[in-house]
């Protein structure tokens, strides 16, 4: 269903744009790609496929898509900490 939301195009435009600028190794929070509405991010990277989703993660850590995402992550060589993200490492801060 298409968002009646008249900002919907341009926050989708910030995230992807703010997901992009994420380096491999690194990772940001849902809340630090858009702190006003960070569900919203989620909702965004679910209908986005051209971005490096996988670098999105929860503000504990985890990682929405379970394993897949943190294969990903490991490859990158983002440090982990069990099925975490070591956030006090791998967290790009602005």
């Amino acid at each position: 269903m298409p968002s009646t939301d008249p900002n919907a195009a341009g926050r989708a435009a910030r995230v992807a744009a703010r997901v992009r600028a994420i380096p491999p190794g690194f990772v940001r929070t849902f809340a630090d790609i858009d702190p006003s509405a960070p569900r919203a991010v989620g909702r965004i990277l679910a209908h986005m496929h051209d971005v490096p989703w996988h670098r999105v993660v929860r503000a504990d850590g985890s990682a929405p898509l379970g394993a897949q995402q943190l294969e990903r992550l490991r490859r990158e060589g983002v440090p982990l900490r069990g099925d975490r993200v070591d956030l006090d490492r791998a967290r790009l801060t602005q």
